[in-house]
């Protein structure tokens, strides 16, 4: 869903690139990538969000040089303001990967402010087929998501480099492996601790949790309020802070990156009230994979729950 905080404003994207695009080139745990032997240069490839760099690394090895726009887990991602290096990158990328659904919007004002027939785009959410009215744009949490980017990914880096193609896929085959420990776990949680009751701040993990069979109390319009940086009704409030006052839920899920005096009221209320929480992230920590974070959340939601311990920080 685009709403006003998740779009950066065009008009100084715009100006930012007639500054500059004049002098641009428009041309863990994991397994290592298999290698290729081509000697020829690397694909550029840009992603608007680290999770999705690391992905496309996973599958590209060495033949892929992959930067991510976004790539601190300790800011606010719907405060991000394009610089004058970030537009150059995109204006001299081969691909560019990012999420969609108003998240990124900058990443498309700029591709449109740099026009290159040459250059691929890869939307997550067009290659799940997710309308523009999708209200959660979180879809890295969402299981059925890499597998798809990655198949696409690989896909699109085979064209550009077709001597590596049977190592992309190779790659992919590995890396659509690897998710099956974040899959397994999800269904363990499900099965053993079917509609656990949980509270959030906003929709951040509302895909993993739905995975989970998780039962997300909090309602949907004050997640909404949150992230769109809107003031949340009194009756939604109310109803909020009785999950935590009542010990209505198990667990908090904990946007670590995006707080503020109403985040930071719940994540006291869960504290005096024994409640465990866990931090949730928009963009991936460092020292991680894709997979291993993902992984890794879930684990902090199963110690949570059957050892009452919080996990605030990967």
């Amino acid at each position: 869903m685009k709403t006003a905080r998740t779009v950066v404003a065009a008009t100084a994207c715009v100006s930012l690139l007639t500054l500059i695009l004049a002098g641009c080139s428009t041309g863990a745990s994991s397994a290592a990538p298999a290698a290729a032997t081509d000697s020829s240069p690397k694909i550029t490839v840009v992603a608007g969000e680290n999770e999705y760099a690391d992905v496309v690394q996973q599958i590209g090895g060495d033949r892929v040089d992959v930067s991510a726009i976004m790539s601190d887990p300790n800011t606010d991602p719907h405060t991000f303001e394009a610089s004058a290096s970030v537009a150059k990158e995109i204006a001299g990328a081969q691909l560019v990967v990012q999420n969609g659904l108003g998240y990124d919007d900058f990443m498309t004002d700029l591709e449109k402010a740099s026009p290159d027939a040459n250059r691929s785009v890869i939307v997550a959410q067009d290659v799940l087929g997710l309308p523009d009215s999708t209200d959660n744009p979180h879809l890295w949490y969402d299981p059925k998501t890499m597998p798809a980017v990655a198949s696409a990914v690989a896909d699109k880096l085979s064209e550009l480099d077709p001597a590596s193609a049977d190592a992309f896929r190779t790659n992919l085959a590995t890396f659509t492996a690897s998710l099956s420990d974040w899959t397994d776990a999800l269904s363990s949680f499900a099965k053993d601790h079917p509609k656990t009751p949980v509270a959030v701040t906003e929709p951040v993990a509302d895909f993993m949790l739905q995975a989970a069979d998780a039962d997300v109390k909090t309602p949907w319009n004050l997640q909404a309020a949150i992230m769109n940086d809107t003031d949340p009704s009194a009756q939604d409030t109310a109803t909020q802070d009785a999950l935590f006052t009542g010990k209505q839920v198990k667990v908090f899920l904990y946007n670590q990156q995006v707080t503020d005096d109403t985040t930071d009221k719940y994540l006291q209320l869960a504290k005096d009230n024994g409640i465990p929480v866990v931090g949730v992230y928009e963009t991936m920590p460092a020292n991680y994979h894709y997979q291993d974070w993902m992984l890794a959340e879930v684990k902090a939601l199963e110690t949570a729950v059957t050892q009452g311990t919080s996990t605030e920080h990967l």
